[in-house]
């Protein structure tokens, strides 16, 4: 360290510490007022928010939460367009469907909204929400570790809502379609309770969202030198088949249409986490 306050990386370059300033050093209980204050501005956005939303939730449960049970959600009106090219595409992706959801527990619906108006106001804040926390680490950071901080929290964020979208416009449209038509027995009719759908809806769509994380936690071992590229490519095959164990999991499909359809996201990721991991 000089005594201007600067360090020097490997290559020479002067870094610009964190003490380097001009601001005297926070003290313990300074650090926890600082915190305090974050927290509290979260919360305030997180409830203004929660406000908001328990006002919209019943017009995005009807157009959002509710789409794929109807005949017009985007996803089956692409299957419809491309069925004539695509000979291969099944059938049962093509045919008239839609979902009879019935409430059973007297409840379950002013619940359902408030739970509906806690998840929303929470993914609206989740960027609100890394920016506070990137701005409570930001001062403790060197010039160079800012820049690796930022990247993390700003892909970390778009890929976890690239992995709702794909949880929700693909995996659980395909897994409801599937298993809503699945029949033991003809004497049987499928009837969905109100929960049963939205426990499903919730458990796809995040965790998709944690799934598409996968990425930046490669990265980040890679920088602890835990992980290497090469691990990558030694086991290539054996995370081929056990990403094709996942999605039949996730999709419990017999057709090899809706297996891929999973598969290929989730193995995007993989090359996507051997691409940023070094050699």
């Amino acid at each position: 360290m000089s005594q201007n306050g600067t360090a020097q990386q490997d290559n020479g370059q002067p870094v610009t510490s964190p003490a380097s300033s001009g601001d005297d050093e926070l003290t313990f209980w300074d650090h926890l007022e600082v915190l305090r204050w974050m927290l509290i501005r979260i919360l305030v956005v997180w409830g203004v928010l929660l406000v908001a939303g328990f006002a919209f939730v019943p017009w995005l449960f009807d157009h959002v939460v509710m789409a794929p049970t109807r005949d017009d959600f985007f996803l089956y009106r692409l299957f419809a367009r491309f069925a004539h090219r695509f000979p291969m595409l099944p059938t049962d992706l093509t045919t008239p469907f839609h979902v009879s959801i019935i409430n059973i527990r007297l409840a379950s619906q002013f619940f359902l909204q408030m739970e509906l108006s806690l998840w929303l106001a929470l993914l609206v804040a989740f960027p609100y929400i890394v920016f506070e926390v990137w701005r409570f680490v930001c001062p403790a950071l060197y010039d160079n570790e800012k820049r690796g901080v930022r990247f993390t929290f700003v892909f970390g964020t778009v890929m976890f809502f690239l992995g709702c979208f794909v949880g929700y416009a693909v995996v659980f449209p395909l897994t409801l379609r599937f298993l809503y038509t699945y029949q033991l027995s003809a004497l049987i009719s499928n009837q969905l309770s109100l929960d049963s759908y939205m426990s499903n809806f919730l458990m796809l769509t995040f965790m998709m969202g944690i799934i598409f994380e996968l990425p930046l936690v490669s990265m980040f071992l890679g920088r602890l030198g835990i992980l290497h590229r090469s691990f990558f490519k030694r086991y290539r095959r054996h995370a081929i088949v056990v990403l094709l164990t996942v999605a039949a999991f996730i999709t419990p499909s017999s057709d090899p249409f809706t297996l891929m359809a999973v598969f290929l996201p989730i193995y995007v990721l993989w090359e996507l986490s051997a691409f940023l991991v070094k050699k």
